[in-house]
C-alpha cells in the first residue's frame, strides 16, 4: 500500500501534508484499507469542503481544503476536521469496495436523503473509534432529510448504532422512516 498527499507544500492554507498523511495512515489501518494505493489530492484554493473519490489504482480522494479547516480560524488546519473528513470518505471507500454496497448509486446519483443516511452510518462508526463527532449536527442533518419526528429519530438511532449494514438495509431504514412519518 502507498498513501500520498498532494500538494506536499501548501501556499494558501496552513496545512501540513505529513500530518495529514499520519492521520490517513491511522484511519486506513483502522478501516482495513491497507492493501489499497491511495492518493489524497487537496485543493487549497477554495474554502469549500466537498470530497469526491475516483476509483482506480491509486484510489484518488479529492478534497477541498475547507473540509480540513478550523471553523474559528480560517485557513488553519484542524485535527478534528481533518480526522472526521478523512474518516467519512475512507469509510465510504471501504463501503464501496465491499459487495454489500454494490447496489449503491454512484455519488453523483445519490439523493440528499441517501447522502444523509450514508453520512450518518459513517459518522456513527467513526464515533466508536474514539473520534470526536458532533452527534447533534448529524442528527439535525438526518432530520432535515427525513423529518422532525419520532420515526426519523428511531431510524437515525438504528443507523448511528450499526456497524454491519448493507446499502439495501440503509435504504430500507430510510424508506420506513419516511413512510411512518406520513
Amino acid at each position: 500500500m502507498t498513501v500520498e498527499v498532494t500538494p506536499q507544500t501548501f501556499t494558501f492554507v496552513s496545512f501540513d501534508s505529513a500530518y495529514i498523511l499520519r492521520i490517513a495512515q491511522r484511519l486506513i489501518g483502522i478501516f482495513g484499507l491497507e492493501d489499497q494505493n491511495i492518493r489524497i489530492d487537496i485543493n487549497e484554493t477554495t474554502p469549500l469542503g466537498k470530497m469526491h473519490v475516483e476509483f482506480g489504482d491509486p484510489i484518488v480522494i479529492n478534497i477541498q481544503s475547507g473540509a480540513f479547516e478550523d471553523f474559528s480560524r480560517p485557513r488553519q488546519q484542524s485535527e478534528p476536521a481533518t480526522t472526521q473528513s478523512l474518516g467519512r470518505i475512507l469509510l465510504k471507500v471501504s463501503d464501496r469496495l465491499s459487495p454489500e454496497f454494490a447496489d449503491a448509486p454512484a455519488d453523483e446519483d445519490l439523493t440528499l436523503m441517501q447522502v444523509a443516511i450514508w453520512e450518518t452510518y459513517c459518522v456513527g462508526r467513526l464515533s466508536r473509534h474514539d473520534i470526536e463527532i458532533n452527534r447533534q449536527r448529524w442528527l439535525y442533518n438526518f432530520r432535515n432529510r427525513h423529518g422532525f419526528n419520532d420515526a426519523s429519530d428511531r431510524a437515525f438511532e438504528k443507523i448511528w448504532n450499526s456497524d454491519k449494514l448493507t446499502w439495501d438495509q440503509l435504504q430500507s431504514i430510510s424508506d420506513t422512516a419516511v413512510a411512518l412519518a406520513q
